[in-house]
Order: structure tokens, then sequence, then C-alpha cells
């Protein structure tokens, strides 16, 4: 009986240090962010959406219509970026399904690579997308272009260089 107490003792002594740790935890990970800079001239927005490049795009299109019961926009082509693309509405956010136009499509090398497919990129909205590109230069951050472009949703958008955001190519886009 004494040792059954004892290791109750025990396991609830491991459970409230762990679940300190874990409340610590949680106060750590706010939505704030840790730094804000002085008067920003931008201001970093809310996920876009998750790019995920497909080899199969109405195969895709149809698992989360039909399969997850979400709501999925029509394919567009987009020449000028050489892909396809079909929205995935998840309420929060969205999935943006690619799907190579072409041999030139830079989609094409992506699936080469990652024959089943997989994430391509994150976008993020900024409410300055000029400001943003100037400042980001400013803090050698490399972009994929020298200018912004029109993206999907008919705004501006910049890719930033994954080697300069931790290995994630993300695409900015103005809101």
């Amino acid at each position: 009986m004494a040792r059954v107490l004892k290791a109750a003792a025990s396991a609830a002594g491991f459970y409230f240090k762990h679940q300190t740790l874990v409340q610590a935890g949680r106060a750590f990970s706010t939505s704030q962010p840790l730094h804000q800079p002085d008067n920003p001239v931008w201001k970093v927005g809310r996920l876009n959406h998750v790019a995920i490049a497909v080899p199969d795009l109405p195969k895709t299109m149809a698992f989360y219509r039909n399969v997850m019961g979400a709501k999925v926009s029509e394919a567009v082509p987009l020449p000028e970026h050489g892909v396809s693309v079909s929205f995935v509405d998840l309420g929060n956010t969205k999935m943006e399904l690619l799907h190579p136009l072409g041999d030139e499509s830079p989609i094409e090398g992506f699936l080469k690579k990652h024959k089943a497919g997989g994430i391509h990129h994150i976008c993020i909205e900024v409410d300055n997308i000029k400001a943003a590109v100037i400042e980001l230069k400013k803090k050698k951050i490399r972009s994929l272009t020298e200018d912004t472009k029109i993206g999907a949703h008919g705004k501006p958008v910049i890719f930033l260089h994954p080697k300069d955001c931790g290995g994630v190519l993300v695409e900015l886009e103005q809101v």
C-alpha cells in the first residue's frame, strides 16, 4: 500500500510539474508578436492561403469537395504564372491548389522532385506591399523577382526567397 501511495504521489508530482510547463508554454505562444517595431510603415496580416502543388488537379479538387465537404472554386489557368489554380475555402483561410500549365511551369519542376505533390508556399497578407518590399530589402531579405506581380486574386504579390525565410517560400499579398 505504501508503494502505491508513493507511486501515486510521484505521478501527481510529475503531472503538476508538466502541467506547469504546458501552461507556461501556452502563455508564451500568444498571437502577439514578441517585438513590434516602432512606427511600422507596413504591417503583416493574416495567413491568406497555403499553396499545395498537385499532380492531378481534378482529382484533388474532388477530394476536398466530395470527401472533405469544402467549397472548391473552379480551376482557373494563369498563364503568366505557368499554373492552373483552384481555391479551397476553409472558412478561416484557404488552400490554393496549384497544377503546372506547360513544361516551363515552376510547379512542373517542384512535382518532378515531389511526385505526389506537397506544400509549395504560404501566403501572408500585408497592408502595404511596396513599403514591405523596401523594408525587407534593407534587411537583406531576397525576393524571387525584382518587383511585385499581379497574383491569382488580382492583387500585387511578391515571393520571398526560402533561404531567407526559414526554408519556406513566402508569398506576400497586398490586402
